[in-house]
C-alpha cells in the first residue's frame, strides 16, 4: 500500500486499514489518498461485507441523529433540510474538458474549474466527522453486467440507505483484484444544523465523466447523495454507449399469462408518472422499479436490476391502492421513511387514506396543522416527495430471478409519462423502430414534486432518461435503435398513459386500470389477442377489454368508457408531433435522420385519417378501417 496513504493508518477503526490493504488496488488506494487529504476526516470506517458492519453502519445513524427510531421494529425516520427535498438539477453539472460539447440539453461546466470549486468546497469539510468507504456492487454480483463502486460518505444515512438499496461490494473488488474500472463517490452533508445540511445554498452535485466519479456536498437528501443511484446511471450511460449495452431509467416487472406463463417487461417512466406502482402491480412480479442494465445473451435481450432495493414515493401509499408496499411500510422489517410526520413514533404521509394528526415533527420541525412557511405557504404534514426506503426482498412479490447473474428475458418495453390531454391509455408501436422514435424518443410529462421548481409543466423527456443523459441525445438515439441488431425476437414497445382527461379536466381512466392494461400488452406480446390499427399504433379491442376488466378487476368495462379512453385525438397528437420535431430541429444537432421521417410519417397518415373523419375518431370507426 502506498506510504502516503499509510499515514492515515492512525485515524482508522481497528481492522479499516487492514480490510482496505487486503484489496491490494492501487487504483483504489490512490483515489482514497487524494480525498483523505482534501476531506481530513477525524476517523475512518471501512465497511466490508460483513453483517457486523452493517449493524455498525445501523447504529451510528441512529446515535448521529440522522436517523430516529419509530415504534415498530426495524422501522427509523430521516428527515432532509426544508430546501433539500428533492433532486437538485440546476446544481447538478456535467465535468467536460473544453473541447467536448454534447448540446444545451446537458447542464455542464469545464472540468478543472468544477474539480477546483468541489475541492474547495470538500477541503477540511470532515474535520470532527467520521468517514465511511464503502464498498458496492450495481447489478448481481459475479455477473457480466456487474459494476464495482466505492463511496466515501460522512453521512450514515446515505450509508444505511445504500446498504438497503445496493449489493455488497466488497468482494467484489477481492475478486477484481487490481481492476482500474470502477465508480468512485464522494458525498459529505456540509456543515449541519440540528441535523441537516446548512449550507444547502452552497449545493454542488457534479459528475466528472472521465474519471467515472461523483461528487456531492451541502446535501442529504437521497437523489443527491446516494450516489449509486442516478448519479452513478450517468457514468454508467457513458461506459454502456461505449462498450454495446444499454443504461435505461426502467422498472423491471412479471406479468404472469395464462396458465404458468410469465412475460418480463422493462418500462420507462419519469418520476411520480406511476413506474413504482406499476412495477408493484398487485398478481404480478417486481424485479426491480428504477434502472435497468440491459444486453444482448445468446441471441435474447436481457435485463438486471441495477439495485436491490426501493426509494420510492411514499405519497398515496395505502391499503387500498398498494397493498403489497403498505404490509410492508406497517410490519417489522428494515424500512428508513423520510420526511413524513412523525406523531408519536408513528410515520403519516399524503394519501395514506388515515385519520392526520394535528401535531408531529415533519421536515419544518415541530408543526401543527396550518403552519405557515417564511413565504405564507401553508406546510403540508407530509412532503409530496417525501420516501421510503426498503430491501426488495421484504416486499411478497418480489420476483425469484431479482439475484440471476444473466438477468431475465425482455419480452416487452412500456414508456409512459403524465399526459393530460393526447395519448390513449395503452397502445402498440407497429415495430421496434416506430417504438423508440415516436414512443420513446417523444416522451413528454408534467413535472412533478419529485424535482425542484415549479409543478404542472409539460417536459420532453426522451425515454424518461433526459435528466440523466451523459452522451449526446442523437447517438443515444441511435445507440437504441441499433441495439436490437442480433436479437431474434425483439421485444414489443408500448406506450401507456394514466392521466388521460376529458374536456372536464375528469381522469378518464381508474387507479387499477393499469392491472388491465399489463395484461393486454402480456397477451399482445405472446399473440393472443387481436388489435385494431390506428395512425399511432396498435388498440385493444372492446370485447378483450371487456372480459379483462371483468377477469382481472371485477367490473363491468362500458363501451362509452372505451370510447372516451381509445378516441384518437388528432389536433393533440399533431401539436405533439410539431413540438418534439422543433426540439429536435433547434436543440438536438446530431439527430438521427430517421426520426424526422417517421414522425412526418405518422403526422402524414393522421392528416389523412382527419380529412375522413375529422379530429376526434372513435375507435370502432378504426376498426371498420382496419378490418
Amino acid at each position: 500500500m502506498q506510504k502516503r496513504l499509510s499515514s492515515f493508518k492512525k485515524i482508522f477503526k481497528t481492522g479499516s486499514f487492514e480490510a482496505l490493504e487486503s484489496l491490494k488496488n492501487p487504483e483504489l488506494n490512490a483515489f482514497i489518498e487524494t480525498y483523505l487529504n482534501i476531506l481530513q476526516p477525524s476517523s475512518v470506517f471501512v465497511r466490508t461485507d460483513a453483517n457486523e458492519d452493517i449493524d455498525y453502519i445501523r447504529k451510528r445513524a441512529i446515535e448521529s441523529g440522522e436517523e430516529r427510531r419509530l415504534n415498530i421494529e426495524g422501522h427509523t425516520c430521516h428527515f432532509d433540510g426544508y430546501h433539500d427535498q428533492g433532486r437538485d438539477k440546476d446544481s447538478t453539472r456535467y465535468l467536460l474538458p473544453k473541447n467536448v460539447v454534447f448540446g444545451p440539453h446537458l447542464n455542464a461546466m469545464d472540468r478543472q474549474a468544477g474539480l477546483n470549486e468541489m475541492h474547495g468546497l470538500l477541503k477540511d469539510v470532515m474535520q470532527g466527522k467520521e468517514l465511511y468507504i464503502l464498498f458496492f456492487c450495481l447489478g448481481p454480483t459475479g455477473s457480466v453486467f456487474s459494476i464495482p463502486a466505492v463511496q466515501l460518505t460522512d453521512s450514515s444515512y446515505v450509508a444505511h440507505s445504500e446498504d438497503i438499496l445496493y449489493r455488497r461490494g466488497y468482494g467484489e473488488f477481492k475478486r477484481l483484484g487490481k481492476s482500474e474500472t470502477f465508480f468512485k463517490l464522494v458525498h459529505s452533508a456540509g456543515v449541519l444544523e440540528n441535523g441537516v445540511s446548512k449550507d444547502t445554498d452552497r449545493r454542488r452535485i457534479y459528475i466528472d465523466l472521465q474519471d467515472n466519479k461523483v461528487m456531492s456536498v451541502n446535501t442529504q437528501y437521497g437523489g443527491n447523495t446516494i450516489g449509486l443511484k442516478k448519479l452513478s446511471m450517468r457514468l454508467a450511460i457513458q461506459k454502456s454507449s461505449n462498450e454495446g449495452w444499454l443504461t435505461e431509467h426502467m422498472l423491471i416487472m412479471g406479468v404472469h399469462g395464462p396458465g404458468e406463463r410469465l412475460t418480463y417487461f422493462t418500462g420507462a417512466f419519469p418520476s411520480a408518472c406511476g413506474k413504482t406502482s406499476t412495477a408493484m402491480l398487485k398478481g404480478e412480479t417486481i424485479v426491480g422499479d428504477d434502472i435497468a442494465y440491459l444486453r444482448k445473451i445468446d441471441g435474447k435481450l436481457r435485463a438486471v436490476n441495477v439495485e436491490k432495493g426501493i426509494f420510492g414515493i411514499i405519497r398515496d401509499v395505502n391499503p387500498e391502492d398498494d397493498p403489497l408496499i403498505w404490509e410492508a411500510l406497517t410490519s417489522p422489517r428494515e424500512v428508513i421513511f423520510s420526511n413524513v410526520l412523525i406523531k408519536d413514533g408513528t410515520p403519516y404521509w399524503l394519501g395514506d387514506k388515515r385519520e392526520m394528526p394535528n401535531d408531529g415533527m415533519n421536515y419544518s420541525g415541530a408543526w401543527r396543522k396550518g403552519k405557515k412557511d417564511s413565504e405564507g405557504k401553508e406546510i403540508t404534514h407530509s412532503h409530496p416527495n417525501a420516501r421510503y426506503t426498503i430491501g426488495l426482498k421484504e416486499l411478497a412479490n418480489c420476483d425469484e430471478k431479482l439475484e440471476d447473474p444473466n438477468g431475465v428475458e425482455i419480452k416487452g418495453v412500456i414508456y409512459g409519462g403524465r399526459d393530460s390531454d393526447t395519448s390513449v391509455p395503452v397502445q402498440q408501436a407497429f415495430d421496434w423502430d416506430h417504438g423508440i422514435l415516436t414512443m420513446g424518443s417523444t416522451l413528454e410529462s408534467e413535472t412533478t414534486a419529485a424535482t425542484l421548481g415549479k409543478a404542472g409543466v409539460r417536459k420532453f423527456n426522451l425515454m424518461s432518461n433526459l435528466d440523466f443523459m451523459a452522451i449526446p441525445l442523437g447517438k443515444y438515439i441511435r445507440n437504441n435503435l441499433e441495439f436490437v441488431k442480433g436479437v431474434r425476437n425483439r421485444p414489443a414497445i408500448f406506450s401507456v398513459n394514466y392521466f388521460l382527461k376529458d374536456k372536464e379536466g375528469k381522469y378518464l381512466t381508474g387507479m387499477h386500470d393499469k392491472r388491465v392494461w399489463v395484461k393486454w400488452m402480456e397477451l399482445m406480446v405472446n399473440d393472443d389477442v387481436e388489435y385494431i390499427k390506428t395512425p399511432t399504433g396498435y388498440i385493444p379491442i372492446y370485447n378483450d377489454l371487456r372480459t379483462l376488466f371483468k377477469d382481472i378487476l371485477g367490473r363491468d368495462y362500458m363501451e362509452e368508457d372505451y370510447i372516451k379512453q381509445f378516441t384518437l385525438r388528432i389536433p393533440e397528437n399533431l401539436a405533439k408531433i410539431d413540438r418534439i420535431l422543433k426540439i429536435y430541429a433547434n436543440d438536438v444537432a446530431d439527430t438521427p435522420k430517421v426520426l424526422f421521417e417517421t414522425l412526418e410519417e405518422q403526422k402524414k397518415r393522421l392528416i389523412e385519417v382527419k380529412e375522413k373523419y375529422g379530429d376526434y375518431v372513435e375507435p370502432l370507426v378504426l376498426e371498420k378501417v382496419s378490418s
